[in-house]
């Protein structure tokens, strides 16, 4: 039996016997905690569909698949042990323990992250942050890689890589909450250490077939799916920012507005300095702006002022957006850019809210208490950002790193993320799914040599020109004829842009 209860306004009770305190729930607060959490579902199949159409169509509905399979990999996750060693109060400075192993005594009880909702509620709201994070760090597998290895290296990903840093941002216990380091929403969590892990993984995969040839040189095959995808993200960070506030008060209401105002501004400034180059206003400029913007202000939105939002939001999408060109200046294959947008973006946010962090801003929930950032001359927190970020920096790559070589060395290779060269002539969704994101994909186009016409001759009675029926699949003889035409030089078929 449920130790609670309901009073006449419709809170909710739970009775502490071993301590004789009477905890209340406000059912407000439980609902707009609730309804945050639907909200950052919302933005996990939206970084499926931003990912997707920024790549080539060939490769379009692997992504948005890996999105949905990250939620359901992190789901069992969480359940089985992720909360535990995130949230548990037993645990470490660095990680938590088993205390709430299978979700052993999650219910009614006060959570770790506020007590004015039960542990349930802040469980399944943290699980969404959770499942959001490594979707984003895998998009760096795009266009070359195999989907099986990846649904396991996220869930190894979570356990070894989130979870520590999320228990020594947010756990009570962990050493940058002791130490004093302000992260509202999850700059260093999830998107330091997801842009950082996509670094590595790009470092580790290599670079795709072509690379530094015409054949990439090809523009987002579907910018509608783009600007879908910012507007589940930017809808959903409503829940992701203003939810983290845990509450239905004022902070949460300020944690809204300086998140919109910065991805405004950031949308504007990445369009404003993508026009200087080619004098044309882009819809994936302003796209990745608006994300960088959101990225920036994360960490900081239930810290700072609305003026200073702005400035989130210019700063990250000028940087963010010069540094995009890291990947060419050394040499590795992003080709999603995001280590640029989360990595960069997040230590952005972390150094300004530093700078910016005000206790009058904190206060409005009517309990927190900070010594502020440099507005409020406490010069110390930007030192103490400064450490997190560098912390969830390095930690993620290297064990990003590790994680992935123990797999590539498994036994049989059966855990090894790339793909052959088979798999990226044809397309992931193809050689690894047999579906399609579309009815029709354009063969000529897609392959880069022959025509249509050359693929019925070679097929015969099973050549198709369009559906989703097997027949419509590349055989290996086809790919093995492509290959032929290509010879040695990499750069000898253009593919052309979608």
């Amino acid at each position: 039996m449920v130790n609670v209860s309901y009073d006449t306004s419709n809170d909710l009770h739970w009775y502490d016997p071993s301590t004789g305190v009477d905890n209340v729930y406000n059912l407000g607060d439980i609902a707009w905690v609730l309804t945050s959490t639907a909200l950052v579902m919302i933005m996990i199949p939206g970084v499926g569909f931003f990912y997707s159409g920024l790549l080539r169509r060939k490769n379009a509905l692997s992504m948005i698949f890996l999105s949905m399979v990250a939620l359901a990999v992190v789901s069992f996750q969480w359940f089985f042990w992720g909360f535990s060693l995130a949230f548990s109060e037993t645990g470490s400075k660095y990680i938590g323990d088993l205390k709430y192993f299978g979700l052993k005594g999650v219910l009614e009880k006060p959570s770790i992250g506020s007590t004015r909702i039960p542990s349930i509620a802040f469980c399944v709201f943290q699980l969404m942050f959770a499942a959001i994070t490594p979707i984003l760090a895998v998009g760096a597998v795009a266009e070359r890689s195999r989907l099986g290895p990846v649904a396991v290296f996220i869930f190894i990903w979570s356990t070894i890589v989130y979870d520590p840093i999320a228990c020594w941002t947010w756990n009570s216990n962990g050493w940058s909450f002791v130490m004093g380091g302000l992260d509202f929403a999850g700059g260093t969590p999830v998107h330091i250490s997801s842009g950082t892990a996509a670094l590595a993984i790009s470092i580790y995969l290599g670079k795709r077939r072509g690379y530094g040839t015409e054949r990439l040189a090809y523009k987002p095959h579907n910018t509608s799916y783009v600007i879908l995808g910012t507007v589940f993200l930017w809808f959903g960070w409503f829940g992701f920012n203003g939810g983290s506030a845990l509450s239905a008060n004022l902070r949460a209401v300020q944690a809204c507005i300086v998140t919109n105002l910065a991805a405004s501004v950031g949308g504007l400034t990445w369009m404003l300095w993508d026009y200087r180059l080619e004098r044309k206003w882009s819809a994936v400029g302003f796209c990745s702006g608006a994300i960088s913007g959101l990225v920036a202000i994360t960490p900081g939105s239930g810290f700072v002022g609305s003026p200073a939002a702005v400035l989130f939001g210019f700063m990250a999408g000028t940087v963010c957006n010069f540094a995009t060109q890291l990947k060419f200046i050394f040499g590795y294959d992003d080709c999603l850019d995001i280590f640029a947008s989360h990595a960069i973006g997040g230590i952005v946010g972390n150094v300004l809210t530093g700078l910016f962090a005000q206790s009058s801003v904190a206060e409005f929930d009517g309990a927190t208490a900070i010594p502020g950032g440099w507005l409020d001359r406490h010069f110390v927190q930007l030192g103490y950002q400064i450490a997190d970020s560098m912390a969830g920096l390095g930690y993620s790559f290297v064990m990003t790193t590790i994680i992935l070589w123990l797999m590539h060395f498994f036994p049989f290779g059966i855990l090894r993320l790339r793909c052959n060269e088979e798999t990226e002539i044809l397309g992931v969704d193809d050689a690894e799914m047999g579906e399609f994101a579309y009815d029709y994909v354009g063969l000529e186009a897609e392959i880069g040599a022959g025509g249509v016409r050359e693929y019925a001759e070679a097929h015969g009675d099973n050549a198709a020109s369009g559906g989703r029926e097997p027949r419509h699949s590349m055989t290996q003889h086809r790919v093995s004829q492509v290959k032929k035409t290509e010879g040695s030089s990499e750069g000898s078929v253009a593919e052309k842009p979608v």
